[in-house]
């Protein structure tokens, strides 16, 4: 595997405490506090590691508590609510300085044969071969970066993303609350359906959020922008593999008093629906809120 995603695998490999508690480090990914997705994809590897490999997640829910500190270990404790016949249930709370930061729920479910049907489908859009990718529009844009925070902002990452409709982040133009996203990840994984399923919680966090700031003008990199997100839900479909192309399509259906709702749909190259997810987050400009 490319040293990148060899990283972020080793990083969501959480270390056993005991039965039930496991521990987790952070990779800084140029936000104040640990990235949203790392927190959800390792609660979610801790919630797999008490549950029988033959029952995959089909939905996770979870709630941000307090923003995490990238320098301290988070602690991940679960809860094995329910081992039924068909479903497995498990709580998982993350954990610094004796404090909760995050709690997930997430049901697991064995395969089995039913009905079938796939009312959506995906979307025309440019493909990834024509697009340039996030790092490669970075570059671009360095310039509007002060130097002490270039070497962050231009770290290579681990999941490749390329961006259909690219914009300029430091000056947004108001656009339509859509958003379409190509990623994957930056190397060959293994034929483990768990990891890819962790790897996908990881990545599902970036550019959802922002997606309910577009009609505003709005991005994370403005200075009057205050953004977080306050929870997240993932439903997983299909199975699939994050070392080929995926499409996460996303939309904004509304936004108000300081909080923005965001939908999105995760399809292969071919069109399958294989993951869906809903995150609503903190979107305050600091120029309109009362002090």
């Amino acid at each position: 595997m490319h040293n990148l995603i060899d990283e972020l695998v080793h990083l969501l490999d959480l270390e056993r405490l005991d039965d039930n508690l496991f521990r987790g480090d952070s990779r800084d990914v140029g936000g104040k506090s640990v990235f949203g997705g790392q927190v959800v994809a390792q609660a979610l590897v801790a919630a797999q590691r008490t549950v029988d490999s033959s029952r995959l997640c089909h939905s996770l829910h979870a709630y941000f508590l307090r923003p995490g500190d990238m320098k301290v270990p988070i602690i991940y404790e679960v809860d094995r609510q329910r081992d039924g016949g068909s479903f497995t249930m498990r709580r998982v709370v993350a954990i610094q300085r004796g404090q909760p930061i995050f709690n997930l729920a997430a049901s697991f479910h064995a395969h089995e044969p039913g009905a079938e049907h796939q009312d959506v489908t995906m979307p025309e859009v440019a493909s990834y071969e024509t697009l340039l990718s996030e790092t490669q529009l970075k570059q671009k844009a360095v310039q509007f970066v002060p130097e002490k925070f270039r070497e962050v902002f231009l770290r290579p990452s681990p999941i490749e993303l390329r961006p259909v409709r690219p914009t300029n982040p430091f000056n947004p133009p108001r656009v339509d609350p859509n958003k379409n996203v190509w990623l994957k990840a930056d190397g060959q994984l293994p034929d483990d359906a768990a990891l890819h399923q962790a790897l996908l919680a990881y990545a599902s966090d970036f550019h959802l959020l922002g997606t309910c700031m577009l009609p505003h003008a709005m991005s994370f990199f403005q200075p009057h922008v205050h953004s977080a997100s306050l929870d997240h839900t993932i439903w997983f479909h299909d199975t699939f593999r994050m070392d080929e192309w995926l499409l996460y399509s996303m939309h904004s259906p509304w936004a108000k008093n300081g909080r923005g709702l965001n939908h999105g749909k995760v399809f292969t190259r071919d069109g399958k629906l294989i993951a869906s997810t809903v995150q609503e987050g903190l979107i305050r400009n600091k120029q309109m809120t009362p002090q």
